[in-house]
């Protein structure tokens, strides 16, 4: 199959010998190393106020708001220029000499599910420890990142890491799977008729191949994918590139995939989607000011002070008994299209969830997007006055602290950007609970004696897809609503001198 209808960006002018210089990487990651050491000094010396401390504000507002802009423009490049990258760089060169070349990942930890539970601890822990308020706690996070990140890589084989570990992996996996790039060979002919594949194995040259064990000649999507171009410099052939393809189109379709086989049987994927899908208005959900008023009830209806076990029911509530309910109720109702064509294949309702789930994906990260971009432009000038605040500590900087920065359009404007993510990704989310649904009815085993005719003439193919889409469409404009809903409330400013404004 060939793609010259689609742009390999690898062929640009300056952007594609800059991308295929091998060193690309280390130069991407060097500015960002040194960035996030200067977070981690200030977090844990500087000033103890959260709007003035390069640590909050550069994590909590700059980076979340950068990683969806850059995620939905162009894919996972935080991800390709992740400075957590450089330590493993040593822990892979101490693993290789002195300690044989490190050991396999258990089977047991193979999947998802060690990460989706880092996930939802991380997310439960933002809210409980206000991590947004604290510099220090910040800080102390980045440096156990780095830790963790060295340690993992030192002991493991292969990019054990960024697989199985990292929670802003994952998301950026998450998010990637909607991009319009992908990393994808150009010819599959050139990959059939290569024997070193060295793609996957690394070359001769001493370039390794793809550590995620992600086969390019196999490989389908963004899902696992690092955009490390590890592929592309080892290729002997040039036949990996960068290429440009129909955003969520991934999400249709259910081929076997390098590295982790096909959607609708990996549970564990489809878990950490409906963590994130979920999650996207629980984090929001829980900034609004009626929230506040929610924990107070619930807590004296728990009979405690403490604000904390009634958070934990918020959470339970959003990230476990509603998306189960929603979720399996959504997956039972789209069964009726087999059961009315009289299909010998009834598909198992987990089999469902884990196919459909995927149809979600867009609209969780249109509110991500509408909530951190709200973020992002009612404070991304405020990087301005805390860098040079930063500097004046340091002796660097004389001149006069501009602390009124902060906003970068019109308060009037926030809520309209942010309906149009949330309408477009909902826009995305039907679409692909219709392609999903016309995947999965078309290809159902027909009943006996059927004459060949692919549907009983009492339900058309469009009605079939549809009846079977419609439970998904209809969750998408329950969720859409419910997201609306939070985005006109008044949000929390965190991480800047603002208290709260409508629209967040």
């Amino acid at each position: 199959m060939t793609n010259v209808h689609r742009r390999d960006l690898l062929t640009w002018p300056i952007l594609g010998p800059f991308l295929k210089w091998r060193h690309a990487r280390t130069a991407m990651q060097a500015p960002l190393l040194l960035i996030a050491g200067l977070m981690i000094f200030d977090g844990l010396v500087g000033p103890r106020l959260a709007p003035k401390n390069l640590a909050t504000v550069g994590v909590w507002l700059h980076y979340r708001g950068l990683v969806v802009l850059a995620l939905l423009v162009a894919g996972n490049l935080f991800c390709m220029a992740c400075p957590f990258m450089l330590p493993r760089q040593v822990g892979r060169w101490l693993r290789e000499r002195l300690f044989g070349g490190g050991r396999n990942v258990p089977a047991a930890l193979r999947n998802k599910w060690l990460a989706a539970g880092l996930v939802l601890v991380f997310f439960f822990s933002y809210e409980v420890f206000s991590l947004w308020s604290s510099p220090w706690l910040t800080a102390w996070i980045a440096v156990g990142y780095f830790l963790v990140a060295f340690l993992v890589d030192t002991v493991f084989r292969g990019a054990t890491f960024c697989k199985y570990v990292c929670p802003l992996g994952q998301f950026n996996f998450f998010g990637s799977l909607i991009s319009p790039l992908e990393i994808k060979v150009k010819e599959q002919t050139v990959c059939a008729a290569c024997r070193t594949k060295d793609c996957i194995r690394g070359s001769s040259s001493n370039v390794r191949g793809c550590e995620l064990w992600l086969f390019q000649e196999r490989k389908a999507g963004n899902m696992d994918c690092t955009f490390c171009l590890d592929c592309v410099h080892a290729c002997p052939c040039a036949n990996v590139g960068l290429i440009t393809r129909t955003p969520t189109a991934e999400l249709w379709t259910d081929p076997f995939r390098s590295g982790i086989g096909r959607f609708s049987q990996r549970l564990d994927l489809a878990a950490l989607v409906v963590i994130f899908v979920f999650g996207s208005f629980i984090n929001a959900f829980a900034m609004i000011r009626p929230v506040y008023g929610l924990r107070e009830n619930l807590a004296r209806w728990l009979g405690t002070t403490s604000p904390v076990p009634g958070l934990a029911l918020i959470f339970v509530i959003g990230l476990v008994v509603l998306p189960i309910v929603l979720v399996s109720g959504a997956a039972w109702l789209g069964r009726a299209p087999f059961v009315f064509r009289r299909s010998s294949f009834l598909p198992p309702l987990r089999q469902i969830t884990a196919r459909y789930i995927y149809a979600l994906v867009p609209l969780g990260f249109g509110m991500w997007l509408a909530h951190y971009s709200f973020h992002f432009l009612t404070g991304a000038l405020t990087v301005v006055p805390v860098a040079q605040s930063f500097l004046a500590d340091v002796g660097l900087y004389r001149g006069a602290v501009q602390w009124g920065m902060g906003p970068v359009v019109p308060t009037d404007w926030l809520f309209p950007i942010e309906a149009v993510f949330m309408y477009a990704g909902a826009t995305g989310s039907l679409i692909g609970a219709f392609q999903i649904a016309r995947n999965q009815v078309e290809s159902a085993p027909l009943p006996p004696n059927s004459g060949g005719n692919s549907l009983p003439p009492r339900l058309g193919g469009r009605g079939a897809v549809l009846a079977a889409a419609a439970p998904w469409m209809i969750l998408t404009l329950l969720l859409l609503a419910f997201g609306l809903w939070v985005l006109v409330q008044p949000m929390e400013m965190r991480g800047t001198f603002m208290y709260s404004l409508p629209g967040g």
